[in-house]
């Protein structure tokens, strides 16, 4: 049986996993989430000494069932590759009472780059599938980082534009630079005067715009989504929680069929949703901790089961981070209320109308797998200080945020349990706040950072930043956020139709 993956807000609006894909959000305004879970053979005296792709293709295999394994070997061959500084892709490092998972080895140094490598071959491969002859529009939103590692995913991609929209005060300037300077004629950046939630909302609506749609259509086009709204991007970050297990297991570190818990800085609930699938198939999770900087909207829907987005948006020292409509914990919502669309469109409705909603009643035992808490902006300064100082160790951060958080949880259960922190970018994305919080020294420009960062750290300077504060910015478009359709019809010359 192919796996069936259904609008979360209309039951009747199934689809394969390469429709999926191809789609990216439901017209309904839904994402595509699996009914059911695959059987998945997590046999980890076999794990254990398999590479990142083999684990990959066991994965993927199980998930995106109506590719063929053929077409998968593909995909997974061309995403992990000589781009990643690290044959292991996704290596563990041990730290004093945790574990990190850097996922940030790729050509854009942040956890985005491990599924967004595959995305492009995903996309491409399913539209053959399919005989599409469309040229796939991608657009996106980023809070910092799935901006840069679109674009480097899909530049010159044929077949295929991308259009990405990020907050102008929004990212840090190491980001920004990531995203303006990038190449490829297919590439179009734009920054826009507001917050990420603004501009994920309108790239939402726009994707719900039929008579944009059409225009689109007459020009033989169609949108798709390179967030992690397009299941497409989710799946492939089950992977790395497996991954991860099975190293740890092969390290001595925990025995087959131990529990593990994870901590994940998130904003937009994808990468901590990986995990709660990854649990679904088999993978030995106990806890998953969901870690939030201050802008604690999630924190606040855990503990309380409100989720209210009716407060003041902080922009923060971990961006990627500084959101208060988390769109994957519409997902989580579905399948907390026993998979029915009714009701988590009807939740989502009140959302848009009135800033929150409650659920009630929902699965007590998938809800008791997640534990919430956040970090101030000190407690994560001080989180990047403390792993130094015992580590030798620099954290960016969002992943100070999951350390501190972390701190937190176990003072306040005594969960004894092992714990791997899902590590999701360089420090080398934030050097002055990495510097800034080892050493106490203020006013540091972003480069001069980045030199003082190599020498506290001992860790080369990445080729994502090296030279970038030389390299020509190409894209220097700004907008105010309801211009953005405005914008994108123009790029796609839709806009005189």
């Amino acid at each position: 049986m192919t796996l069936v993956y259904q609008s979360t807000r209309d039951t009747n609006n199934r689809v394969t996993a390469s429709q999926a894909i191809l789609q990216g959000l439901a017209t309904d305004g839904g994402l595509f989430t699996p009914l059911t879970y695959p059987k998945v053979a997590l046999d980890f005296d076999r794990l254990k000494d398999m590479s990142y792709q083999e684990v990959a293709r066991l994965i993927l295999g199980a998930f995106l069932d109506d590719f063929t394994a053929e077409e998968l070997d593909y995909c997974i061959t061309n995403a992990y590759d000589s781009k990643f500084d690290d044959e292991r892709i996704a290596p563990l490092v041990k730290l004093d009472g945790q574990y990190n998972l850097e996922l940030f080895h790729g050509p854009t140094i942040a956890f985005k780059d491990m599924a967004l490598s595959i995305l492009p071959y995903l996309m491409t491969t399913a539209a053959k599938k399919h005989g599409l002859e469309n040229k796939i529009v991608i657009l996106t939103a980023t809070s910092g980082d799935t901006g840069k590692a679109a674009m480097a995913g899909f530049a010159d991609v044929p077949g295929t534009e991308i259009i990405v929209f990020y907050p102008k005060d929004g990212v840090s300037k190491v980001q920004e630079l990531q995203m303006t300077t990038q190449t490829g004629d297919n590439t179009h950046v734009v920054a826009i005067e507001g917050n990420f939630d603004d501009a994920q909302t309108k790239v939402k609506e726009m994707f719900n715009d039929e008579v944009l749609r059409a225009k689109l259509g007459n020009k033989k086009m169609q949108f798709s989504s390179a967030n992690s709204m397009n299941i497409g991007r989710l799946v492939p970050q089950i992977v790395y929680y497996v991954y991860a297990y099975a190293q740890l297991v092969k390290d001595g570190e925990l025995v087959a069929g131990e529990t593990l818990n994870f901590t994940v800085p998130t904003g937009n609930f994808g990468n901590i949703l990986a995990a709660f699938y990854a649990k679904q198939i088999g993978l030995p999770v106990g806890k998953l901790i969901c870690a939030s900087n201050e802008n604690n909207v999630l924190t606040d829907f855990f503990k309380t089961r409100v989720y209210d987005k009716k407060r003041a948006f902080k922009v923060t020292s971990s961006p990627s981070m500084d959101i208060l409509v988390s769109s994957n914990l519409e997902r989580l919502i579905f399948h907390l209320l026993g998979n029915d669309a009714e009701k988590t469109a009807a939740l989502m409705a009140a959302l848009g109308v009135d800033g929150q909603y409650e659920i009630e009643p929902v699965d007590e035992d998938l809800f008791d797998w997640f534990a919430a808490e956040y970090a101030t902006e000190d407690e994560t300064a001080q989180a990047i200080k403390r792993i130094y100082e015992l580590s030798s160790y620099i954290e960016d951060p969002h992943t100070a945020v999951a350390s501190s958080v972390y701190q937190k949880y176990v003072a306040a259960t005594k969960d004894p349990t092992k714990t791997v922190i899902a590590s999701t970018a360089s420090p080398y994305k934030f050097p002055i706040v990495a510097v800034e919080a080892v050493t106490g020294e203020t006013g540091l420009g972003d480069f001069e950072a980045l030199e003082k960062l190599q020498t506290l750290s001992g860790v080369a300077l990445p080729p994502a930043v090296d030279g970038l504060e030389t390299a020509p910015v190409r894209h220097k478009t700004v907008v105010a956020a309801c211009d953005m359709q405005a914008e994108v019809e123009r790029y796609l010359g839709v806009d005189t139709l």
